[in-house]
Parts: C-alpha cells; sequence; structure tokens
C-alpha cells in the first residue's frame, strides 16, 4: 500500500507537491499557517489538517516546505510532536544551509524518526512532471524504499550522499551558478541600453554564443577537480586575454555610469590570481583564489 503523506506548508511549492502526490494517488494531508492557503486543495482530494500534531498523525511520511529551519523548528521542536514523529519518515525540502540540514536531522534522528534533507531545484510549475529535479542527501536506504515517492514529486529525483547537508550544499553550488548567469545578463543588459543595442539582437547572440559558455563552465569544473592549473595544449583560455577583455568592460561601465558592484568583485579575484604569478596560467586558476 502505497503510505499516507502530510505536508506542512501550503505555499505555492508546497501546494504544487501536494497537487502531485494526489495526482499519483497518495492519501495526502496538507497544513497550512494561514489555513485559507490549504483549504483549496481539498477541491483536489487532500484533507486539511487543523493542526500541526493532526497532520504528522495522519501520515508515515512528513513533508517540510517552509520559509527556513527556523520556521521548521517553531513547527516540530515541542513535546508532542516529538512524540509523534517517532518511527515516522520527515523530509525536509526547506531552503537553508548545509548546517542547518545536519542539526535538523540529529534532532530527528534522536526522536526515534528517519530523516532526508532535500533541495527542490525547480520551479512549482516543474513539480509533479520528469523536467523536475530534486536533490536528497541522507541515508541511501530510506531513499531508495521511498523512491516512488520522490519519483512522483519529481522525473529527476536523485540522492546524492548519505551526509545530510549536501543537497543544501549543492543547492547553494548550482544557485551561484543561476545568479552568477542572472547577475552577469543584468550587466549585458545594461551595457547594451547604454551603448542603444537592441536587447533582441542580445538575446539572438547569446543563444548563438551559449554553447560555447557551457562548454567553458564544464571544462573550468573539470580543470578545477584534477587541479590542472597551469596551461598546457587543451587550455580553451588562459587569464591573460579574458583580464584583458574584462578591462575594456570595466571601461565602458565607468564611462557609462553603470553599477560595477558585481564586476568589481571579479577584478578582485582577477588581481589576486595575477599578483601571485598567475597571468598566463588557465582560467581554472582562479578557482584557487576565491577564499578570502
Amino acid at each position: 500500500m502505497k503510505p499516507a503523506i502530510s505536508i506542512l506548508g501550503t505555499g505555492r511549492m508546497g501546494s504544487a507537491l501536494a497537487r502531485a502526490l494526489v495526482r499519483a494517488g497518495y492519501r495526502t494531508t496538507v497544513w497550512n499557517r494561514t489555513k485559507q492557503k490549504a483549504e483549496p486543495l481539498a477541491a483536489i482530494g487532500a484533507t486539511v489538517a487543523a493542526s500541526v500534531l493532526e497532520a504528522i498523525q495522519a501520515a508515515q511520511i512528513i513533508i517540510v516546505n517552509v520559509s527556513d529551519y527556523t520556521a521548521t523548528a517553531a513547527l516540530l521542536r515541542n513535546e508532542s510532536i516529538a512524540s509523534a514523529i517517532r518511527d515516522k519518515l520527515v523530509v525536509e525540502l526547506t531552503s537553508g544551509t548545509p548546517h542547518g540540514a545536519r542539526e535538523a536531522s540529529h534532532w530527528i534522528v534522536e526522536r526515534g524518526a528517519r530523516y532526508l534533507d532535500g533541495a527542490i531545484m525547480a520551479t512549482p510549475d516543474f513539480i509533479g512532471t520528469d523536467g523536475g529535479t530534486i536533490l536528497l542527501s541522507g541515508p541511501r536506504e530510506v531513499f531508495d524504499s521511498n523512491r516512488d515517492v520522490f519519483q512522483a514529486l519529481s522525473g529527476n529525483a536523485q540522492h546524492i550522499g548519505e551526509e545530510p547537508g549536501l543537497a543544501n550544499a549543492l543547492d547553494s553550488a548550482l544557485l551561484a551558478l543561476m545568479w552568477g548567469a542572472l547577475f552577469g545578463t543584468l550587466n549585458a543588459i545594461a551595457v547594451s541600453q547604454a551603448e542603444r543595442i537592441d536587447l533582441g539582437e542580445l538575446a539572438r547572440q547569446w543563444t548563438a554564443t551559449a554553447p560555447v559558455v557551457e562548454g567553458l563552465v564544464a571544462d573550468l569544473i573539470k580543470r578545477t577537480s584534477a587541479g590542472r592549473f597551469a596551461s598546457d595544449d587543451e587550455t580553451l583560455s588562459s587569464i591573460s586575454p579574458h583580464y584583458g577583455a574584462f578591462q575594456h568592460l570595466l571601461e565602458l561601465m565607468e564611462a557609462r555610469k553603470i553599477d560595477r558592484s558585481v564586476v568589481d568583485g571579479y577584478d578582485k579575484i582577477f588581481r589576486r590570481a595575477i599578483a601571485s604569478g598567475h597571468l598566463h596560467d588557465d582560467f581554472a586558476a582562479l578557482s584557487q583564489f576565491m577564499k578570502e
């Protein structure tokens, strides 16, 4: 039989999780601090719990999707809840830090429950589809024995390791990639607007050059993993030409009074590496200068 599942937190993401579980045939209970936000889910077959305790008592698996780990602690850390979660599985899908995940895991396991920590690498519209990705860390056997549940939530649910902090650590790393791209796009838009470049043209040329950028990112990760920082026959680009072109960007942004907060951070890293004698090394050598 399919396990009964409760979801704590029915914002946009929590509601998407609930809808995916109901569609997959799971008996689903939901709870939200503001009950009105949970009530629309009753129309599709979910049960709306009057309290956190009631939601926990109704299920074998508890999925938490609230604002942060502090909010989770406020919901769970009392005597009645601590007793009610014994022998159940708690799946934390709230954004947080690796440290927060480890601390939450310790508290849950000490109360006789099992714990998986997860990071949702998707917007709500991808939940319940093959395009959605959820990263989960914690005991492998717990993931494996509940794989069908996670597949219902995300066609690309992945177990990435036993250590509970791994999912949130990888989440932060992937978000750093995303924000790098988004803030880079903001810089590109600002430069384009200042120089009267049509943004449609920017979009077309980005589409044309994106495969090159993807190749550079993949090569950077590969070379850093191998510790191959010196330029060699396989080097795609060394620091020197990058830094030369980067100076042109700085000059343009200064002349056009475009905010340099982001690019000045890049400049700081470039300068540290160059001062240490890495001007002609592979771009991957910059990875050694990301710590202050």
